[in-house]
């Protein structure tokens, strides 16, 4: 069936069934990679894109579910929170393996959309869905403080 979706600013048509997760159509319909499987139950984050401005799990959100809503993945995300939250990660070298940034990444952008000067509280509270078999959440946490001052300068 053809499906009408609006991501990173067009409008797409793609054949799927209307119970197929955002995330395949993003991926395999899309070729949109950016945006990472981790678990497909929505308790890991990698797959984490922005609806209407929110951040969202699109592993376990069926395509029928996002209707008219414009859907931002990793690759086309242009805010300021974006750009302060990406150089922040660049300057603190957060990253290790990588493969769960680009959900942490969504996600601290949602965060600072949100709140432009969260407290520790603040961060592990709104990024406790998000894991990282690395362990880097203390840069991730300091790379958040870090884009929140670029916010402000």
């Amino acid at each position: 069936m053809s499906v009408s979706l609006k991501i990173n600013g067009e409008t797409r048509q793609v054949n799927a069934d209307a119970d197929t997760p955002l995330l395949w159509v993003i991926r395999d319909e899309l070729n949109l990679t950016g945006t990472k499987f981790g678990c497909g139950v929505a308790s890991c984050g990698s797959c984490t894109v922005h609806i209407n401005g929110k951040p969202q799990r699109s592993c376990v959100l069926p395509i029928s579910a996002v209707g008219d809503s414009e859907v931002t993945t990793i690759e086309m995300i242009d805010t300021p929170q974006a750009k302060a939250v990406q150089t922040a990660w660049q300057e603190l070298d957060v990253v290790q393996c990588g493969y769960c940034q680009s959900g942490q990444i969504m996600s601290a952008i949602g965060l600072l959309s949100n709140n432009a000067k969260p407290t520790d509280e603040d961060i592990d509270g709104y990024m406790s869905g998000n894991a990282c078999r690395c362990a880097t959440y203390q840069r991730i946490r300091a790379a958040i403080h870090r884009a929140s001052d670029l916010l402000e300068a």
